[in-house]
């Protein structure tokens, strides 16, 4: 049995065009085109939601392309909860910001716990959940890094949890 093979063609325009060993993956109707931020949906689609594997290939407008294998999420064992239990609190997210980036271009999260795109003037964001953070043994202080795929860009920030 081999993995699937999703291809992503980006465009100039940031538009994406996306197959499936060879076979168009569209949009849901009257849904917008793909598009680099669409990148997310795209895999939960193209992998059923991570419950299958799948290779990646992404090829840039101006010819750089990589590849990754995108692996299925564990399935964890469900637990009955005591009904005296309280559900858990919502995360509070931490901002991590930089400039210097190319407008539009994949800007790499680390500790990856994602990606996110730079705006129309070169900055970026990204959003951070604390509960994925290891707090290290100086204080409860964390670095994270903004890194841009085809900038070179690197911002490193220390945050605390």
């Amino acid at each position: 049995m081999s993995i699937p093979l999703v291809v992503l063609d980006v465009h100039e325009d940031g538009t994406v065009t996306v197959t499936i060993d060879g076979k168009p993956l569209t949009p849901e109707p009257f849904a917008p085109p793909w598009r680099r931020s669409s990148f997310g949906q795209i895999i939960d689609r193209a992998t059923n939601d991570r419950t299958t594997a799948v290779r990646v290939e992404v090829r840039e407008a101006d010819g750089t392309s990589f590849t990754d294998i995108i692996a299925p999420r564990r399935r964890r064992a469900t637990q009955s909860k005591p009904e005296t239990e309280k559900p858990a609190p919502l995360p509070v997210f931490l901002t991590v910001e930089g400039d210097g980036f190319v407008p539009g271009e994949d800007v790499a999260v680390a500790i990856i716990t994602g990606h996110t795109e730079a705006v129309g003037t070169g900055a970026a964001r990204a959003l951070i959940d604390p509960t994925q953070l290891t707090a290290d043994t100086s204080g409860g202080v964390v670095e994270v890094l903004l890194v841009g795929r085809i900038s070179g860009t690197v911002v490193a920030q220390r945050v605390a949890p």
